[in-house]
């Protein structure tokens, strides 16, 4: 299976909530955490999460970089990236700098790619910051 994240930061990952596991509410950490269960609530982050084939996921899920190998019911936002691994299932939007999604992923939601993703707020920036940020300005002599 090609990984665009590297599969060692998959197998060296700080914390895992293993399978069989049930887990509610809000999962805050700033390393890295593998879910491999169920888990229901928030999940805000600012490392490297892995959804592990077979976990099911329902929460909106904000970190660093994201690897989706499981089912996803919520919204995901990535400052990085965010990887969908052929047979995972996502319901949702996703908001991410870089977005791959391999071939046999469900997916129903949008996709959003943010440009210089880290330095935008998209909730609490005005239209026009937006627009600006996203579309790069045309320089006079490039018209």
């Amino acid at each position: 299976m090609a990984y665009h994240i590297d599969p060692r930061s998959i197998e060296q990952t700080d914390s895992r909530l293993g399978k069989g596991t049930r887990f509610t509410g809000t999962l805050k950490f700033s390393g890295s955490v593998t879910v491999s269960g169920e888990y229901e609530g928030e999940i805000n982050a600012g490392g490297f999460l892995y959804i592990q084939e077979g976990a099911t996921v329902k929460a909106d899920v904000r970190a660093q970089r994201i690897i989706v190998g499981g089912t996803v019911h919520g919204n995901i936002e990535a400052d990085d990236e965010v990887e969908m691994l052929p047979g995972c299932t996502v319901y949702g939007n996703v908001r991410s700098g870089r977005v791959r999604i391999a071939d046999g992923v469900i997916f129903e939601g949008r996709c959003e790619m943010l440009k210089n993703s880290e330095s935008l707020d998209i909730f609490s920036a005005p239209l026009d910051e937006l627009r600006r940020q996203a579309i790069p300005a045309i320089e006079p002599n490039e018209r």
